[in-house]
């Protein structure tokens, strides 16, 4: 899987501090020199791996470049929240990745790697069947929160031209659920979900551990590209609430977007509107590639997913 040395390759891990940087930070420290990154206060890493609590879009980032030869970049810290501004969004998703570009260039670091997501492709009516990392994405149509990944996902391509010298690797994962907490893991927690009257869209999930190792195996030399990352085999959205022992109400589409427009200007939920559009139409995406050139196989099934789903979560500073 890895080539070993007899110097250690140092990572850097921007946005070590959230419960998906934790879990990839957990895998790598055992065959890496990892630096963590982030703005916040993070606490309760094991202890070999180093903290810098920086803001990626400050000058001060620099120190963590300039100060040792890094091998590799996995870059994590990428906003989501649909609540802040969208200036905010800019500045912190497309400002602070242009910033961990140059400073890999400048730098010399061989190897970057973006985790983006499959919802660039947008879910949509009109969607293929399966499609490949070469669909247009289309996420941002409705969904303005959406945008900024899309832009910092075709900016991270541009890269392959751009600086040629460096293997940059986007990984576009399904729906990540598990351990984390995301939207979907959030949705999938609720006793109650309300689904759309009508609409049960097929879904793709994978666990939060497949992620991680498609990163572990991201970082071998030589890969580049774009990859599609995908779990066990599509299922219905009410297959999911069922072994998950949910209580589902389903109401119509009228209904629902009124109800989460008041609730959303009232600040009574985090469900944008145009969030209905994963529970209504599909989005699902070819994984073949990850499967041929990185030789990426998910291991958790959809039953074990599923158990990690209900596990609560510690709070994450």
């Amino acid at each position: 899987m890895r080539k070993r040395s007899t110097r250690k390759q140092r990572v850097v891990i921007t946005g070590i501090g959230g419960h998906f940087g934790r879990a990839v930070a957990r895998r790598l420290h055992r065959y890496y020199e990892v630096i963590g990154v982030d703005r916040r206060l993070v606490r309760h890493m094991p202890k070999d791996i180093h903290v810098e609590q920086v803001d990626i879009r400050r000058r001060r980032i620099e120190d963590v470049f300039r100060r040792q030869r890094i091998d590799a970049v996995v870059h994590l810290n990428i906003m989501h929240d649909p609540r802040t501004e969208q200036e905010e969004h800019h500045q912190f998703n497309i400002v602070g990745t242009q910033k961990i570009f140059g400073l890999c260039a400048e730098h010399r670091v061989p190897k970057v790697i973006v985790l983006s997501s499959a919802d660039v492709y947008g879910p949509d009516p009109r969607n293929n069947q399966f499609l490949k990392e070469d669909a247009p994405l289309m996420g941002g149509q409705k969904f303005e929160a959406i945008r900024d990944l899309i832009a910092l996902d075709m900016f991270c391509n541009t890269s392959f031209w751009r600086h040629p010298e460096i293997e940059t690797v986007i990984l576009r994962p399904v729906h990540i659920v598990g351990r984390v907490n995301n939207a979907p893991s959030r949705y999938l927690r609720l006793e109650q979900p309300l689904t759309l009257l009508g609409f049960d869209p097929m879904l793709q999930l994978i666990h939060v551990e497949d992620v991680v190792t498609a990163i572990e195996l991201a970082l071998t030399p030589g890969v580049r590209g774009v990859f599609n990352i995908a779990g066990p085999s599509p299922v219905p959205l009410s297959l999911v609430l069922r072994k998950l022992g949910r209580s589902p109400r389903a109401l119509p589409e009228t209904v629902l977007k009124a109800m989460l427009k008041t609730a959303w200007s009232l600040k009574l939920s985090d469900w944008p509107v145009p969030e209905l559009d994963h529970i209504k139409y599909v989005c699902m995406v070819d994984d073949q590639l990850a499967r041929q050139q990185l030789g990426f196989s998910h291991r958790q099934e959809l039953s074990a997913i599923l158990e990690d789903v209900n596990i609560a979560l510690p709070h994450s500073t």
